[in-house]
């Protein structure tokens, strides 16, 4: 007889939202630091921008943001981006900043705030 397991799918699954953009560097590179973190730990990471976080998704956004320990953003974005890790940004968000989809760095994609959700309820979440 095997004995069957239940894993949590929040222990493989990690979910960072960031609501802070240009206004807090500090705060917004170490998000993505973060992720490249867990992705290296082996973890599935996804990264949801909402408020002022929409802006990291604008192109040439992330160029030179550097935060005090020396991660440099746009070195942490090519890493995510190389990898595959999802990150959306929050359509009504974006929206409402005059954000459109053609604006975005490649492999960002626009998302309803119903996405946060869905991937939430999945995953360990972090909240910068």
């Amino acid at each position: 007889m095997s004995e069957t397991t239940n894993v949590d799918p929040r222990e493989e699954n990690v979910l960072i939202t960031v609501a802070c953009g240009t206004n807090n560097p500090n705060r917004s590179v170490r998000a993505f630091q973060l992720a490249q973190v867990a992705h290296g730990l082996g973890k599935k990471v996804s990264i949801f921008l909402l408020d002022e976080g929409v802006y990291l998704a604008k192109k040439n956004m992330m160029d030179n943001m550097k935060a005090p320990t020396g991660d440099i953003g746009d070195d942490l974005l090519m890493y995510l981006q190389e990898f595959e890790v999802p990150i959306y940004a929050c359509r009504p968000c974006a929206e409402a900043r005059q954000i459109k989809e053609e604006d975005l760095y490649e492999g960002i994609e626009m998302a309803p705030a119903a996405k946060v959700f869905e991937l939430a309820c999945k995953s360990t979440t972090i909240s910068l």
